[in-house]
């Protein structure tokens, strides 16, 4: 069974978002039950700091032994940080996908946006959990 915190907010893609103490800035990365399909992760492609993304573009990709996909913006959005551990140590997203392994720290440009995501209940609903 995957672990799926309460708090934070996911979409169907199985990307998560973690309020911060900032107005407006949510920490991104995949969730426990994304790492878990993907299996042993080997290298990810993050987007730089400043780049902007609409709703659902691609920002980057994440290559697992087994296959490679897109990581996707869940809302519009500008980026603000990149987790440069990654770099190094892509197996951080499976030890500590909420933790260590978290991919980008965004700026919201439409807190609207927000509205159409997913909280914990309805995600486990959706993974079938």
């Amino acid at each position: 069974m995957s672990d799926i915190p309460a708090g934070l907010l996911y979409t169907a893609e199985h990307e998560y978002l973690r309020k911060t103490d900032e107005d407006q800035v949510y920490t991104v990365g995949i969730t426990d039950y994304a790492q878990g399909e993907l299996g042993d992760i080997v290298f990810i492609e993050l987007p730089a700091a400043g780049d902007s993304f609409d709703k659902m573009d691609s920002f980057g990709t994440i290559e697992a032994v087994k296959a490679v996909s897109d990581l996707y913006c869940p809302v519009k959005a500008e980026i603000l940080e990149v987790n440069a551990a990654l770099d190094d140590d892509p197996s951080l997203v499976n030890s500590d996908p909420y933790g260590a392994g978290w991919m980008v720290r965004i700026r919201v440009a439409d807190a609207g946006d927000l509205a159409g995501l997913m909280d914990h209940e309805t995600y486990a609903s959706h993974v079938g959990e």
